[in-house]
């Protein structure tokens, strides 16, 4: 019974926070943490994009003229009844802030947000595979706003705290996170000072309980990409996310695979929720052959874009690229490259679906809006948002291997039938699969 109530307390703490969420004008960033345009505009085109904004809102907007006497005639209501307005303990945010938070938010568009001043110069710091933090990798679900951690890294404070992949934050401290920006979430609050306290409070599924953690933040490498030669001079290389130093630590361990006489290459991209895709960009070049068509974008107010391989670089090894559910956005990018050029097969289960790209505009007084502004398509001409990328062949994850912070390779089951494929062939692989997968009687 109580099993059952702590269950329906998580799920109804969901509800709740989306919402809340809804309410407040806090959209959640999804599990795909970006897809960029791949130009930003200079200062004088923001400024030439903030007067087409306007103009276009003094067509398609609200009645501004109408709007200020309603407002003023709310707040004095605001000013004569409002119990709470001088109550010491309660400090009410910007109401102006809020309204614009709002009025984004009625775009019904969870990718599109408003960040304040403080809010944007936070998103803004770069994040070079260093920052001080617990070592944790989050994705969120865009439409329950729940936020999952998807990794953990080894030699950490959330690894020594006990954290485990799986866990869902609800709580920082005495703040509720539930629907939180995802972005604000990890720069606000899981990120600070070396050497400084934080509580978290996760729900975690498998034993259906909340659980408090107190860990100290510390300096936290995190390589984007990380590789190794496997048995059979096979090449295995893991990309986390998409940051602007990916393309180049990728590079680096191709060429050092290759050098020592790398027969084939395993791409991991599970877990991996995307980023910069510049970064997708370059690791696509560097293995198509150049004139293979990378991605291309198609939206508003924005020119249509296609990117094509041209480094002069190709690959030299047959290629197969692991995928799961939590593959999404930058990540999915290389995987439709690839896969639609006909240089890898993918294998896993099939991917997110973000396939739309966003574009951050600043404010002159030093805020921002994120919009989307337009889709992006696989070399294909298929636009897989909301959709995915089905894998050539598929295969799950052993239900015991989910919650592990690290999974032995000779024990990861889809790891292992990669290897089946390049080793012994698709189909060989795809027989040696239908005899392990027990059948149901």
């Amino acid at each position: 019974m109580e099993e059952k109530e702590t269950k329906n307390k998580f799920w109804k703490g969901v509800l709740v926070g989306a919402l809340v969420t809804a309410f407040s004008g806090l959209i959640a960033v999804g599990m795909a943490a970006g897809i960029w345009t791949l130009a930003r505009g200079s200062n004088a085109n923001h400024s030439t994009q903030a007067s087409d904004a306007e103009n276009a809102g003094q067509q398609n907007g609200p009645d501004m003229a109408k709007i200020g006497p309603k407002l003023g005639y709310i707040q004095q209501l605001i000013d004569r009844y409002y119990l709470f307005l001088d109550d010491e303990e309660s400090e009410p945010e910007d109401p102006v802030e809020w309204m614009y938070r709002g009025y984004v938010y009625s775009l019904g568009d969870p990718y599109s947000t408003y960040y304040t001043a403080e809010e944007y110069s936070s998103v803004q710091e770069s994040n070079e595979g260093e920052y001080c933090g617990i070592g944790v990798q989050v994705s969120q679900n865009v439409y329950t706003g729940v936020i999952t951690v998807v990794k953990v890294f080894k030699g950490t404070p959330a690894e020594q705290a006990g954290m485990l992949p799986g866990d869902v934050i609800t709580g920082v401290g005495d703040v509720n996170v539930e629907g939180m920006d995802l972005s604000l979430l990890v720069s606000d609050y899981i990120k600070g000072e070396e050497g400084t306290e934080v509580s978290v409070t996760v729900y975690r599924e498998s034993t259906d309980d909340y659980v408090d953690m107190t860990m100290k933040r510390a300096i936290v490498q995190n390589p984007t990409v990380e590789y190794s030669m496997l048995d059979k001079k096979i090449g295995y290389i893991s990309v986390s996310t998409f940051e602007e130093v990916t393309g180049e630590q990728f590079k680096k361990a191709y060429d050092d695979l290759e050098s020592k006489g790398m027969k084939g290459m395993i791409l991991d991209l599970r877990n991996n929720g995307g980023g910069v895709v510049t970064a997708a960009k370059d690791i696509s070049d560097y293995l198509l052959p150049d004139g293979d068509t990378i991605v291309s974008f198609k939206g508003k107010g924005v020119p249509d874009s296609s990117y094509e391989a041209e480094d002069g670089h190709q690959a030299s090894v047959p290629i197969v690229v692991l995928v799961n559910e939590q593959s999404a956005s930058a990540a999915e990018v290389v995987t439709g490259a690839l896969k639609d050029n006909g240089v890898a097969r993918i294998l896993g289960t099939k991917t997110f679906g973000k396939g739309i790209a966003q574009g951050i505009f600043s404010i002159p007084d030093g805020s921002a809006v994120k919009l989307t502004t337009s889709y992006y398509y696989v070399p294909s001409g298929e636009c897989i948002h909301g959709k995915g990328i089905e894998p050539d062949l598929e295969v799950e994850l052993k239900d015991e291997l989910k919650n592990k912070i690290e999974i032995p390779k000779e024990d990861d089951n889809q790891l292992q039938a990669a290897v089946s494929v390049l080793t012994d062939g698709e189909e060989a692989a795809r027989e040696k699969l239908k005899q392990e997968t027990p059948v149901d009687k």
